[in-house]
């Protein structure tokens, strides 16, 4: 009858061992589909464009020059004449005197094909009054036609994208600068 017991024990041990095992890779696997998705979603080329120019919006309201000029590529140009190298020059100029600024994206569309992407929206800027926010608000807040940023990708990394190329059709500024 020991013997028996013994067995039966033995038995409920192992059948416990198999099932917690089994649960065990069950979680595993649920949680390595979960962080899949996730990745993917958060890799998307259409999240990466909006996370790109969300955090280069971010920069330029706290005047981070150094953040700022790592989301622009080094081959950037505008409708302007803007390289990189003047665009930041001239924001560095400019933007101090913004004290508070606020750029209020509406509208947004974004599209992405083949490491292109393409961010669209109509901009509002806001900041403490002064000289120079007037005349930046009084050019940029009554434009109808939106902001097109073309980003690209620059690697197989699906982080690595950076503003190529920025326009708006209804905005004028003069040669010399601002």
């Amino acid at each position: 009858m020991l013997a028996k017991d013994e067995a039966n024990d033995e038995s409920a041990v192992m059948s416990t061992a198999n099932s917690s095992f089994r649960n065990g890779l069950y979680a595993g696997l649920l949680v390595a589909v979960a962080l899949g998705v996730y990745l993917m979603q958060l890799w998307g080329s259409e999240h990466q464009v909006r996370l790109h120019t969300a955090h280069l919006i971010a920069a330029l309201e706290t005047k981070d020059w150094a953040a700022a000029k790592e989301f622009i590529d080094p081959a950037y140009i505008d409708q302007w004449g803007h390289d990189r190298a003047l665009l930041m020059s001239r924001l560095q100029q400019i933007l101090p005197y913004a004290r508070h600024l606020q750029i209020e994206p509406r509208e947004v569309i974004v599209r992405t094909a083949e490491g292109i992407g393409e961010w669209r929206a109509r901009v509002t800027v806001e900041a403490d009054p002064n000289e120079v926010t007037a005349l930046i608000k009084e050019r940029v807040n009554p434009l109808k036609e939106p902001f097109e940023l073309k980003w690209q990708q620059r690697s197989k990394k699906p982080w690595d994208w950076k503003l190529a190329r920025a326009s708006n059709s209804a905005l004028e500024l003069p040669s010399g600068g601002f």
